[in-house]
């Protein structure tokens, strides 16, 4: 018997074909408020990589997080009187029903931050004893000096992109203004654990570097996420988990998602320039706003618009009239397959589709994950 051979899958320029199960962590949600457009479109790609996996033959072993630990949810859920875990959950509900709407599938793993708080302590003690971190005033910090050049910025772009995501530079014994808590003390108004340093809550970076590690192990295959993670949040999570571990690099490939504008301007809730996911799909069907999520290249970022939207609608009827022809030859699901396994050339494969028709559409309808979906 010959054994199964599954074809290789090109992500940002990383050839991938793995022995065991394609290890892809994502991102997930912070979650406090409602799901936008921009939020979507990461874990509606996420989900692509996956369905492509089993498409080529692989095994996908998906994970995606969710940080239940954090300042701005804690001061959110401050606001309407309710408890931080309580709070999470309620919109952690919302964000899964917009997933489903959207067809993106649970991943087999969800740790969450508050359920892995000893292994935020375990990763800092494992920094200390490698001297890539060090305690002060019951802050545990990781040691970043390196991490700007790494990611192939200068000082003072590195400064400005930790200052857009709220770092503090009033810590007390910081050695370095780049240098990150790993864990930090925590003010009566905020949750909090015992440590060997003290009453405290985990940082940002290092709850997903431990929730990563614990979930599934010193590397991953694919790490993915929004692009505005690319400095800070994933070149310290990934620092922090090669310090650790000893384990180069921490990502064989790194999926960083184009951002998504409304009217030129990053839609975000911070600036509450915000389409809602819940919105579109008063006035599109699922499949059609997932479609118009991954009908162009992955990195690209793009203004959401209606008319994308629209496209996306017309586009997708165009597949599934292709795929009720009959095509003279069962050779283009291969074709199909082999375009949007070179770093998930969609709009590629879905040309190609709507000129072979019949199978090749039907086969791309499955992978995309297009069908009509059931109501959440």
């Amino acid at each position: 018997m010959e054994a199964p051979v599954a074809m290789p899958l090109t992500l940002a320029g990383r050839r991938l074909l793995p022995v065991g199960p394609l290890r892809i962590y994502t991102c997930g949600i912070t979650p406090y408020d409602v799901t936008h457009v921009g939020h979507a479109s990461t874990f509606v790609w996420a989900d692509l990589v996956a369905s492509l996996a089993h498409a080529t033959g692989a095994e996908a072993l998906t994970c995606r997080n969710v940080t239940d630990v954090d300042d701005v949810l804690t001061a959110a859920a401050s606001r309407t009187g309710w408890h931080y875990d309580e709070y999470a959950l309620t919109h952690e509900f919302l964000f899964d029903r917009d997933m489903r709407a959207l067809g993106v599938a649970q991943p087999r793993l969800t740790p969450h931050a508050r359920g892995h708080i000893r292994s935020v302590q375990r990763l800092a003690a494992a920094l200390i004893q490698a001297d890539a971190a060090y305690e002060r005033e019951g802050h545990v910090y990781f040691r970043g000096d390196a991490v700007p050049a790494a990611a192939g910025l200068t000082e003072e772009a590195a400064i400005a992109a930790s200052r857009a995501f709220g770092d503090q530079h009033d810590l007390p014994g910081r050695e370095s203004p780049f240098d990150v808590p790993v864990w930090r003390p925590s003010l009566e108004e905020h949750p909090a654990w015992p440590s060997p340093w003290g009453w405290g809550r985990p940082g940002w970076h290092a709850e997903c570097a431990a929730m990563a590690v614990t979930a599934l192990g010193s590397s991953v295959d694919v790490l993915l996420g929004g692009s505005d993670l690319t400095f800070p949040h994933h070149a310290y999570q990934s620092a922090m988990v090669e310090a650790a571990t000893g384990v180069t690099p921490f990502a064989r490939a790194v999926v960083h998602v184009g951002e998504v504008r409304l009217a030129g301007q990053k839609m975000a809730k911070s600036t509450q320039n915000l389409v809602l996911v819940g919105d579109l799909l008063q006035r599109y069907p699922g499949p059609a706003v997932r479609l118009a999520l991954l009908n162009r290249p992955w990195a690209q970022p793009w203004d959401c618009d209606d008319e994308e939207f629209a496209r996306a609608a017309r586009d997708l009827e165009r597949l599934h009239a292709a795929a009720g022809t009959s095509a003279p030859s069962e050779s283009g699901r291969g074709e199909v397959l082999r375009v949007l396994a070179d770093d998930l050339d969609v709009p590629g494969a879905v040309a190609l589709a709507v000129s072979e028709g019949g199978e090749a559409a039907r086969f791309l309808l499955d992978v995309l994950k297009l069908r009509e979906l059931p109501p959440a």
